[in-house]
Formats: structure tokens, C-alpha cells, sequence
């Protein structure tokens, strides 16, 4: 899992990447064409497409081809996994504190 999040995150690793992340967020199960994508960004064709590559090989993006159209979506599950991964150590040390005073 280790290995897996630390793609996950390293995908997230730019302010572009995050602001196409969030507008798929937003998106929501139908997702968006790559000119979608771009008018809601202002993100060059060739950098967001760079960016969706990325995206896609960090597991937080998921593309299908509809026809002669590519249908990117947010992998919800997958940001659920990241989101459980790095909240499932929170507060262990303060708990640990605490029963250790008690």
C-alpha cells in the first residue's frame, strides 16, 4: 500500500494536476472530454495532456474511449484509499499519550 500511495500523491504533485483533479472531483461519475477539461482550466492541449498521463498512471484518473472520445473521471475509490491511508495514523500518538497518563 505504501508503494501505491506514494504514486497516488506524487500524481497530485502540482498545482495543474491538482486543478484538474478537483474539476474531475467536480465532474463527479459522468466526466469530462479532454476540451471539457481544458475549458474549465485554460490548460494548454499538450500540457493537459501531460498532466492527465500522470493522473491516469497515479491511479486517480480513469479514461475511457467512447467512440472517437475519451471520457476522463476521478477514481473516487482511489482517492478514498489515499484519504484512509494517510488519515488511519491520525492521533494514534496523542491516544497513546493519553493512556500512558491515565
Amino acid at each position: 500500500m505504501w508503494e501505491t500511495a506514494a504514486q497516488g500523491f506524487a500524481a497530485m504533485g502540482s498545482e495543474a494536476r491538482l486543478k484538474v483533479l478537483r474539476t474531475l472531483i467536480r465532474a463527479g461519475e459522468p466526466g469530462l472530454t479532454v476540451s471539457d477539461i481544458q475549458d474549465r482550466t485554460e490548460i494548454a492541449p499538450s500540457t493537459l495532456a501531460h498532466h492527465l498521463k500522470f493522473l491516469a498512471a497515479g491511479g486517480l484518473v480513469e479514461q475511457e474511449k467512447v467512440g472517437r472520445t475519451v471520457i476522463n473521471r476521478a477514481s473516487f475509490a482511489s482517492l478514498e484509499r489515499l484519504a484512509q491511508f494517510i488519515l488511519a495514523e491520525c492521533c494514534a500518538d496523542q491516544e497513546q499519550r493519553a493512556a500512558n497518563n491515565g
